[in-house]
């Protein structure tokens, strides 16, 4: 409110100040001034007077500002006026306006300013480096002789028109301006804000957002807080309780597998052992899944190309090779290690899965896309917007010890929305399937 109070002051502040300095651009018009109707009625005076008095008239009516000449008809100077060559534009300034206040007192009107050669006429000619802006007006009276009045300095600014369209641009051009600024002044707070909020989203255990700007974004900021803290003590009390359980579960498997020593079968003890492996394994990966250990990674910048590459050299140690195109060098802000996890586990999936897929790294002016594509059988549609959520097997035929406990591609997802971005997957026209992660080129994380 306080912002808009003060743009609407400063732009009326502005229009006040160019009124105030702007000139003869910013004087009211020639009727407003009336000017006219001073030079209509010393003409009116001039042509009633006897030809004898008239040179007296002019004179007294004369000012610092305004200059009156009377020439006889039979003059040099009267007939100079006559017979001079006038622009277009100075004899039609004004004209209608003239002859309407002036009427019937005068034949003619000639109007011109002081460049013209008529104004160095003798007993018309001023001084034009000291009055630059002199404008003149020669009335020819009824009887054939002629009144000059010399506007000395300009008093008056545009015809109405004029001045219309000089204000609309002065009054759009200052709100225009102030508009900007004091957009630009409100929409800032909002800006911070939301890098405030992306940067808690990115880090959890991040310092509080300020709690700054006006008053609805601090109670926005304060609400977000609130929940923050408490975000981290779900996670804290989840992660606690969890521990806990994967705690309390060991104890009984590892009583379980005691046990199996002392069965006599080798196929039904072999079956008990690999029962509690699963198990073993389930708990371990879902305790590792709900501690979320990437958020507990820092942010750091850097090369995303370079962890990319690792990832091949990786797969390459086991005799996979995978091909990567991409940019050589790209920086980028996030968690290097959670990121690895995330590409790897795409690539493995396609590996067992499918078959040796190709890694591709896109930069746009916003993101960076990480492009993972096999060419296998792909998913079925219907199930290709499941695959990333917790414990779901597209492939039923794949047992625990190759398809893992399913919290691959879900840990994946949550490490990605951690970063700001997400995972799409497709099924490629001509076979195959297509994951791309998109990452937000996001600045001032940490």
């Amino acid at each position: 409110m306080t912002t808009v109070a003060l743009a609407a002051g400063t732009t009326i502040g502005l229009l006040q100040l160019f009124f105030m300095f702007g000139g003869h651009w910013a004087q009211p018009n020639i009727e407003q001034t009336g000017v006219l109707q001073e030079v209509a009625a010393i003409t009116r005076i001039v042509s009633a007077a006897p030809p004898a008095v008239r040179p007296k008239i002019v004179q007294a009516a004369s000012t610092e500002s305004f200059r009156f000449i009377w020439f006889p008809q039979s003059s040099p100077t009267a007939r100079s006026i006559e017979s001079a060559h006038y622009n277009a534009d100075e004899v039609q300034m004004g004209h209608d306006i003239i002859a309407s206040v002036i009427g019937s007192a005068a034949r003619q009107m000639k109007a011109f300013s002081v460049d013209n050669p008529i104004a160095q006429t003798s007993g018309i000619a001023v001084n034009s480096a000291k009055y630059p802006s002199a404008t003149f007006m020669a009335v020819q009276l009824n009887d054939g002789t002629w009144l000059v009045c010399a506007a000395l300095v300009r008093s008056w600014g545009f015809f109405w028109r004029e001045r219309l369209l000089l204000e609309i641009a002065t009054i759009g051009a200052w709100v225009i301006t102030v508009s900007l600024i004091a957009s630009r002044q409100l929409s800032r707070p909002i800006e911070d804000l939301a890098k405030e909020v992306r940067r808690s989203g990115m880090k959890p255990s991040a310092a509080p957002i300020p709690e700054q700007g006006p008053r609805e974004l601090r109670l926005v900021a304060q609400t977000i807080n609130a929940m923050q803290v408490q975000i981290r003590k779900f996670i804290a009390d989840r992660t606690t309780m969890l521990a806990a359980i994967s705690h309390d579960l060991r104890t009984p498997l590892t009583r379980l597998r005691l046990r199996g020593e002392f069965i006599d079968d080798p196929e039904q003890q072999a079956r008990l052992f690999r029962d509690v492996d699963e198990m073993q394994a389930m708990v371990d990966g879902a305790l590792s899944f709900f501690r979320d250990d990437a958020v507990c990674e820092e942010i750091t910048t850097f090369d995303l190309p370079g962890i990319l590459r690792t990832v091949v050299n990786d797969f390459a140690d086991q005799n996979i090779n995978i091909e990567y195109s991409g940019p050589t060098r790209a920086t980028y802000q996030g968690r290097p290690f959670a990121l690895k996890r995330v590409f790897t586990n795409l690539v493995e999936n396609a590996v067992k899965y499918a078959t040796i897929p190709s890694l591709d790294l896109t930069c746009t002016p916003a993101h960076f896309v990480v492009t993972v594509r096999d060419h296998g059988p792909g998913i079925p549609e219907d199930q290709i917007g499941r695959i990333f959520e917790p414990y779901f097997r597209g492939d039923k035929s794949r047992n625990r010890e190759t398809g893992g406990i399913g919290l691959g591609l879900t840990s994946a997802l949550t490490i990605v929305q951690t970063h700001g971005g997400e995972i799409e997957a497709s099924n490629c026209a001509d076979g195959g399937l297509e994951v791309r992660v998109i990452l937000p080129k996001l600045h001032s994380l940490s």
